[in-house]
């Protein structure tokens, strides 16, 4: 089953925060994400019935290995995407929002094409 938009909000989002801290909580997610606290709580829920995440005994989250595979690429993606368009001029925080958004649609093809025009 493919991994809708929001699904991979929420792991990249926890992919972010577990780099700077071990435990990561929903808390946490809706934090960082702006969102409210049940619809992350459901949003978990859904993650970890797709084994994308688990949770120890005291609710820190965590990413299995598929969940880290995909959350690893968005990340990836946005980093790239968020480069390329500061490289083109437009201001950090734009870039950013703008990559957001382009990061869970983009074909593999173009961005490997903007990776290729990045690293001349």
């Amino acid at each position: 089953m493919a991994i809708h938009e929001s699904g991979e909000m929420y792991l990249e989002a926890i992919y972010v925060l577990s780099k700077s801290s071990s435990c990561v909580r929903s808390i946490d997610v809706a934090d960082y994400l702006g969102y409210s606290k049940p619809s992350v709580s459901r949003a978990i829920s859904l993650l970890k019935s797709e084994n994308y995440v688990y949770s120890d005994k005291s609710g820190f989250l965590f990413l299995t290995d598929k969940g880290s595979t995909v959350a690893g690429k968005i990340y990836e993606r946005h980093t790239i995407l968020t480069s390329f368009f500061i490289s083109l001029g437009v201001d950090e925080e734009t870039a950013a929002n703008d990559a957001c958004k382009i990061e869970h649609c983009i074909s593999d093809a173009s961005l490997e094409a903007i990776k290729k025009h990045t690293n001349k």
